[in-house]
C-alpha cells in the first residue's frame, strides 16, 4: 500500500495513495500507517481523497490504527468521497473519528 505524508505545526497528514482499503490490503495499511507514524507525537490527520471503496476489513484497518495511537490521541480523517463517507455514516464511525471536509491548515496545498 502506498502513502504520502506532510509534516508541520504538529500535524502529520497521511494521505492513502490507493483506490480501495479492503480485506486484501487490510494489514498493508495498518503496518504503512505505523511506518509512517514512527516516532511522530503529534497529531495524526488521515486524507482519504483517493480512496473510493472501503470494505469492514478496510474500516476495522482504520480502527486499528486509532487505537494504535492510543488514548491520549486522536486519528482525524478527511477529504472522504462520497462512497467512503457512507460507509463510515452507516457504520456510525462518524461519531467515533473527527471527519473534516477538507485537509486542516496548515497543511491543505501540501502532498
Amino acid at each position: 500500500m502506498k502513502f504520502q505524508s506532510s509534516r508541520a505545526d504538529g500535524i502529520c497528514i497521511i494521505k492513502v495513495d490507493e483506490h480501495r482499503i479492503d480485506a486484501a490490503g487490510a494489514i498493508d495499511f495498518k503496518e504503512g500507517v505505523r511506518t509512517q507514524l514512527d516516532g511522530w507525537e503529534g497529531r495524526v490527520v488521515l486524507d482519504l481523497s483517493l480512496v473510493e471503496f472501503i470494505d469492514s476489513s478496510g474500516l476495522g484497518a482504520v480502527v486499528a490504527v486509532r487505537k494504535m495511537l492510543g488514548a491520549e490521541r486522536n486519528l482525524e480523517l478527511c477529504n472522504l468521497s462520497p462512497p467512503v463517507e457512507k460507509v463510515f455514516r452507516l457504520t456510525r464511525m462518524d461519531r467515533v473519528f473527527v471527519i473534516h471536509p477538507n485537509r486542516p491548515e496548515p497543511l491543505r496545498d501540501a502532498v
